[in-house]
């Protein structure tokens, strides 16, 4: 009896001792994977804090001007010129057919300043210059930009995004003749006319009301919106506002002339701005064709 009650303690404790090492195991293992599962969800909460920095940074630098962010303008189909908007001629085909056209000149400038890589900033671009100043209309930090390059001062700078820039160097002189030809088409871009503050009927071509007599809306903007629900206004809504005075694009337009001795461009049709505006004249951009 006594050897059976040894036997049994010692059975028990054997068992005990198994179901401690089990435990101790399982705690162990619990651990471990807490302590993984820890360091994980560490990991992850400094990624989210670092991508919080670069949205902050980001919106912080769109407000400030973009100072310390890199903004990258919309892909070019090629390096263009900058030139200034001249006035509007009337051409005369052989046919006798007259064409509206636009003259813009080209003062001096349209000289390289910068090749971007994608090593050095991020991307491939090409930084131009145009419109030669005095020196003492630029700050030093432009002068002692241009000065590096050993190009005059200018005005104005550009950049135009492009996918290669093999063949463009630092104070390269960019040719008219050589960028456009006769029958290129062209996208140009400018600050449109400015026209103040405008009503409804001028700025978004709505369609007025009867101007009869018992009428009580003309010209006015109409219902902007339900009453109680919503009870407000969606935001984009078309309503009186400023009217011009911005950056406008206007694509595929067609080089009617290019003049080498005047150093002149005819194109057809009409451009953003009044005469003596800056324009940036760019190849038209076709999908599949020039741009992926």
């Amino acid at each position: 009896m006594s050897g059976l009650v040894t036997s049994f303690s010692s059975l028990s404790v054997s068992k005990l001792q198994q179901s401690s090492s089990c435990c101790s195991s399982s705690l162990t293992l619990r651990s471990s994977f807490i302590a993984k599962a820890t360091t994980q969800h560490r990991q992850q909460l400094s990624e989210i804090e670092t991508l919080a920095l670069d949205i902050r940074s980001v919106r912080k630098g769109s407000r400030n001007g973009s100072r310390g962010v890199v903004r990258m303008g919309p892909l070019e189909a090629g390096v263009g010129l900058m030139g200034t908007k001249m006035g509007m001629m009337t051409v005369f085909t052989a046919d006798g057919i007259a064409i509206p056209c636009t003259v813009v000149g080209f003062h001096e400038g349209n000289i390289v300043t910068q090749v971007k890589s994608e090593a050095t900033d991020g991307y491939t671009a090409v930084q131009v210059g145009y419109r030669r100043v005095r020196d003492r209309k630029l700050t030093k930090p432009e002068r002692g930009h241009l000065e590096k390059v050993g190009a005059i001062p200018m005005r104005h700078l550009q950049e135009f995004r492009v996918l290669n820039t093999e063949g463009y160097e630092p104070n390269q002189r960019l040719v008219l003749e050589d960028t456009f030809k006769d029958g290129d088409l062209i996208d140009v871009v400018g600050n449109s006319i400015g026209k103040g503050f405008a009503g409804g009927i001028k700025r978004w071509n709505f369609a007025r009301g009867p101007m009869s007599h018992g009428s009580k809306s003309h010209r006015q903007l109409g219902s902007i919106g339900a009453g109680t629900t919503p009870g407000r206004v969606y935001p984009g809504k078309k309503m009186p506002g400023r009217l011009g005075g911005g950056r406008t694009k206007i694509r595929k337009l067609e080089i009617v002339k290019v003049d080498k001795e005047l150093c002149a461009l005819l194109i057809k049709g009409a451009v953003p701005g009044k005469p003596g505006n800056l324009l940036r004249i760019t190849p038209a951009k076709i999908v599949g064709k020039n741009i992926p």
